[in-house]
């Protein structure tokens, strides 16, 4: 039973961090001038930041996916990726890293949308 319990703690968990960040950009959506577009370039930038400090794992340990699975955690993963190709290939690593890294994740989005576009046939107004 004391597992189904960490259980529920941990996915609530996810959802108060998740929810959090959703609440932080909707709130720079209506009390400031920033359009989302502007707030997602600020939320990734935040991540690669977090990484490069290196105070990203200690977050994730403690928030999981409701921090990685908002564009934050993308943000850490292209910084991530960045850092250890350059670690390992030097300065032309630094530039490939992040792309290497996040290719799965951005091919399959660009798959799935596909997919979806072909089930619904999407039309503009």
């Amino acid at each position: 039973m004391t597992e189904a319990f960490k259980m529920i703690g941990t996915y609530a968990l996810v959802f108060v961090t998740g929810g959090t960040l959703c609440a932080i950009a909707e709130l720079l959506i209506v009390r400031t001038k920033l359009t989302p577009a502007r707030i997602l370039v600020i939320f990734l930038i935040a991540g690669i930041i977090l990484e490069g400090v290196g105070i990203y794992d200690y977050i994730f340990k403690f928030c999981q996916a409701g921090i990685s699975v908002p564009i934050v955690g993308f943000g850490a993963s292209l910084a991530k990726g960045s850092i250890i190709a350059a670690r390992t290939y030097g300065f032309v690593g630094a530039f490939a890293g992040g792309l290497i890294r996040t290719a799965y994740g951005v091919g399959a989005a660009i798959v799935m949308s596909y997919i979806v576009t072909l089930v619904f046939s999407p039309r503009t107004k």
